[in-house]
């Protein structure tokens, strides 16, 4: 009897609470709700339709690189150089198309393949070198800052680039990553639709494919995943070239909205992208970690950013707020994964 009512307890459909409790997004979905509700409160002006496009938008800029870095950090790996990658795609499509007099789509393509070939070198040097990410990725940040701005100067004679308004494909290339539609009362940026496509193939990459197993395996130790025949190698460098796809994502839509670039942009916003992760529920150390949880940590630095300035408080306490919602999440996010295995 005994024997028999083991099985069935293992073979029972695991209740709502601990399905909840298993889900690495859990704490992040709680804290968005609490800052929503907290900003609702205190400044009038945030429940307004425009106050949501806004929201929305700074959410998205941030939530297309946060997705790809999530699956980085699951892997168990960081990116250091996503922020300026960003801008060097950027920079790369205007320099080009406006050197080569060339329709701005070449300048779109030529950056695509040298951003991703910059993902490509951050994870052959990993798993070359076998240095940690951190001072792999640091030497990239600090290579792609000098060149960007090293570069710009040198073609530009200036820190930022030519204007390519006037250029022939970028109307075409403005309408795929820099457009925008009015809905009623609320303004719909494109990057909206890019960082929720992200977001859906990063999490049916995770949990619908051999992939996405890797990439868990991976991050839950490398050793025993190579043992079971995981390809550690062409895991990794295949997430740094998805960091730096993205990373083309949103350099061309900073070049297509602004139609000029700053050779310093970009320095500091791979940190924004590591706590939006983190805030939605990865850890540290790999292994543990989803994409709708990036979404929702990039959701929760829209209401922020830009709550603050609703409420009309000093800007410079938001990074304040963004360390407090770090630690506060980091903690949490500690709390519900020991309970869901606790409940196991």
């Amino acid at each position: 009897m005994s024997a028999a009512t083991a099985v069935d307890e293992r073979l029972a459909p695991a209740s709502l609470v601990r399905r909840l409790l298993g889900r690495p997004e859990l704490g992040a979905v709680v804290g968005a709700v609490a800052v929503f509700v907290f900003f609702s409160l205190v400044a009038p002006t945030f429940l307004q339709a425009s106050s949501l496009s806004t929201i929305l938008y700074s959410a998205s800029t941030i939530g297309i690189m946060a997705v790809p870095v999530a699956m980085l950090m699951i892997g168990g790996e960081f990116d250091l150089s996503a922020g300026v990658m960003v801008t060097t795609s950027a920079l790369v499509s205007s320099m080009f198309s406006y050197q080569m007099t060339a329709d701005v789509w070449v300048g779109v393509l030529v950056s695509l393949l040298v951003t991703l070939a910059i993902g490509f070198f951050n994870g052959f040097m990993l798993t070359r070198t076998k240095l940690p990410s951190f001072i792999i990725t640091l030497g990239t940040f600090l290579m792609l800052t000098g060149l960007n701005l090293g570069f710009t100067k040198l073609i530009s004679g200036t820190v930022s680039t030519k204007s390519i308004a006037d250029m022939e494909g970028f109307p075409s290339a403005r309408a795929l990553f820099a457009s925008k539609w009015e809905i009623g009362p609320v303004t719909l940026q494109i990057t909206v639709l890019w960082w929720l496509a992200l977001v859906a193939v990063a999490t049916w990459i995770l949990l619908r494919t051999r992939a996405g197993n890797w990439i868990f395996a991976v991050g839950g130790g490398a050793d025993a995943a190579r043992a079971v025949g995981v390809p550690v190698v062409k895991t990794r460098i295949g997430l740094y070239m998805g960091v730096a796809l993205c990373a083309w994502i949103s350099g061309q839509h900073i070049l297509f909205s602004f139609d000029v670039v700053q050779s310093g942009e970009g320095v500091g916003n791979e940190f924004l992208y590591i706590i939006a992760a983190v805030i939605g529920g990865c850890l540290m150390t790999g292994g543990y970690g989803s994409a709708i949880g990036s979404a929702v940590g990039a959701f929760i630095f829209g209401m922020t950013s830009n709550g603050i300035v609703y409420a009309q408080w000093n800007p410079d306490w938001f990074k304040f707020f963004l360390g407090a919602m770090l630690l506060l999440a980091t903690l949490l996010n500690a709390w519900v994964r020991k309970r869901a295995e606790a409940s196991k």
